[in-house]
């Protein structure tokens, strides 16, 4: 993240399936809406009520928007984190407009009120990842198996 960004983490609904496309240049976008809806405990009618709903315009970025695509749907109750980002832009008629989003930078289901299942996709144990000083093998309480730092 860079200096003078707003970091935001979001945690709602998926409004629709995510809508997955791909730029001249072959890069995934995935776009998606997430609805964010406060809850609060009333005390006087001892029930919880739901607060005003927010709509977040999202998109995640080449495997991350696949993945996301592959993996949640309409409904899906997620946790994401990334950055708000302000879009400006003229119409074909020349009025300018601006819109704010998401660029989400990593996203999960939530497991609050359900359970998931994870299909993780790990990298081949050789080449970069095998060297890589996280990936210590063993148990990590044994001596010398600690990451460096």
């Amino acid at each position: 993240m860079s200096f003078g960004e707003t970091p935001i983490t979001l945690v709602g609904n998926l409004t629709d399936d995510p809508e997955l496309k791909f730029t001249e240049g072959g890069a995934a976008l995935a776009k998606f809406t997430i609805a964010v809806t406060p809850r609060a405990f009333d005390r006087t009618s001892n029930q919880w009520k739901d607060g005003t709903t927010a709509f977040y315009r999202c998109a995640a970025w080449r495997a991350l928007a696949e993945h996301v695509a592959e993996s949640l749907g309409k409904g899906s109750r997620v946790v994401a984190m990334g950055r708000m980002r302000q879009h400006d832009w003229t119409t074909d008629q020349g009025e300018k407009r601006s819109m704010l989003a998401v660029e989400v930078d990593d996203i999960g289901a939530s497991v609050r009120f359900t359970t998931v299942q994870i299909n993780a996709k790990r990298p081949a144990q050789n080449g970069p990842a095998a060297d890589h000083p996280w990936n210590t093998p063993g148990n990590p309480a044994e001596p010398g198996n600690e990451p460096p730092f």
